[in-house]
């Protein structure tokens, strides 16, 4: 069955590039057991190029037609989601700060990234290193239904975010929604959205979600249909590398 069918826009964005991504990137390439990132993952903040990422995020949805535009923009608790949000809405004139009728990003818990348990701040190796036990069990179950310890599968963050969209559509029939999360919540939405198997959504999470991409589905009348997914044009024309 598909979901968040009566929203007249679902637009989607991951958070600009965060140290903590910079910091996973590095520990990944040298082989490292631990990511090296020291902040709580609520508190990870963005990157100087996730800043500008968001900024020209946001220079994309002011020139967006009126008609499309955002009515409602909804965004994950974690500081580089929200402060993509802030960034990205201060380049557009509709969600002018000083304006009292002016965009402003709610701030929803349920769109918080997946959260890994013991596992967090390891990287795969540091994985098989210290907990040889899970990962043999991850292999066995598979990436959508594993669970470590103290985290949450990815069918468990789906759960979250059908209570979220339910809500949402309650909230604003017929909106338009921006959406400001992570990796793992575009990916789920659009499992959710397009009603896609286990097999069909981890294919498509096998290309990673870009820092600031942007996915987009309207209602056609019937439900809401893709416009597009992970497109980070916007990223490249500005001059901020996509990524």
């Amino acid at each position: 069955m598909a979901w968040v069918n009566a929203l007249q826009w679902l637009n989607l964005t991951r958070h600009g590039e965060s140290t903590g991504n910079v910091a996973n990137g590095t520990a990944l390439e040298s082989g490292a057991e631990e990511t090296g990132v020291r902040e709580r993952d609520a508190d990870v903040p963005l990157s100087e190029k996730g800043r500008a990422q968001a900024a020209a995020l946001g220079h994309r949805l002011a020139a967006l037609p009126e008609d499309e535009r955002p009515t409602m923009v909804v965004a994950s608790p974690y500081l580089r989601a929200l402060d993509t949000a802030r960034i990205a809405l201060a380049q557009t004139s509709y969600a002018a700060p000083r304006d009292p009728g002016g965009l402003v990003p709610r701030v929803d818990e349920r769109l918080r990234d997946r959260e890994q348990g013991v596992l967090e701040g390891l990287t795969p190796a540091g994985v098989r290193s210290r907990f040889p036990a899970e990962a043999e069990r991850l292999r066995r179950l598979g990436k959508f239904y594993y669970r470590p310890p103290g985290g949450e599968s990815w069918t468990d963050v789906a759960l979250r975010l059908r209570g979220f969209y339910r809500d949402l559509e309650a909230a604003a029939p017929g909106g338009r929604v921006l959406v400001v999360a992570h990796d793992a919540i575009v990916v789920l939405t659009r499992y959710l959205v397009e009603g896609l198997s286990e097999r069909e959504v981890l294919d498509i999470e096998r290309a990673p979600v870009g820092n600031a991409s942007l996915s987009r589905w309207r209602h056609d009348g019937g439900g809401l249909v893709a416009v597009c997914y992970n497109d980070v044009s916007h990223l490249t024309s500005a001059g901020s590398p996509a990524g």
